[in-house]
């Protein structure tokens, strides 16, 4: 095989230390895994997250003002509150605002919204409708 069962995703951040603490509240854990002022990484079941610095040489290839197509999904038990803490985890290491989350779609897979970071990657925040096999 090609491919090992190892995958991930990672973003990249010229603020590496503000994303760190951005998703070290928003998870409500530290990393799981962390190389000083270049890389952390966060284990979240049997997905692992990773953040990292760019070199200086390459910030420009991963620099972007938009998420584009990627985003990061957290399946979550209750959207409203996973919203609310979004923002309150921008908040408390962000000097700007947040930006406002997406307003709440209801789709045949659940709930879910849309929120960002404080490097402006998007967040879809999904809640889940399972229905019980008959």
């Amino acid at each position: 095989m090609l491919y090992t069962d190892y995958a991930m995703l990672t973003l990249s951040s010229s603020n590496l230390a503000r994303l760190r603490q951005f998703y070290w509240k928003l998870l409500d854990q530290a990393p799981s895994f962390e190389f000083p002022n270049t890389y952390v990484e966060f284990q979240i079941g049997l997905f692992r997250f990773g953040i990292f610095q760019p070199k200086p040489e390459n910030a420009e290839e991963f620099a972007s003002p938009h998420s584009g197509a990627m985003s990061l999904c957290l399946e979550v038990d209750n959207l409203e509150q996973a919203i609310a803490a979004v923002q309150e985890a921008y908040r408390a290491i962000a000097a700007t605002p947040p930006r406002p989350p997406s307003p709440i779609i209801t789709a045949s897979h659940g709930r879910e919204a849309y929120a960002y970071d404080p490097d402006g990657n998007r967040l879809i925040l999904h809640e889940a409708v399972y229905q019980a096999a008959s």
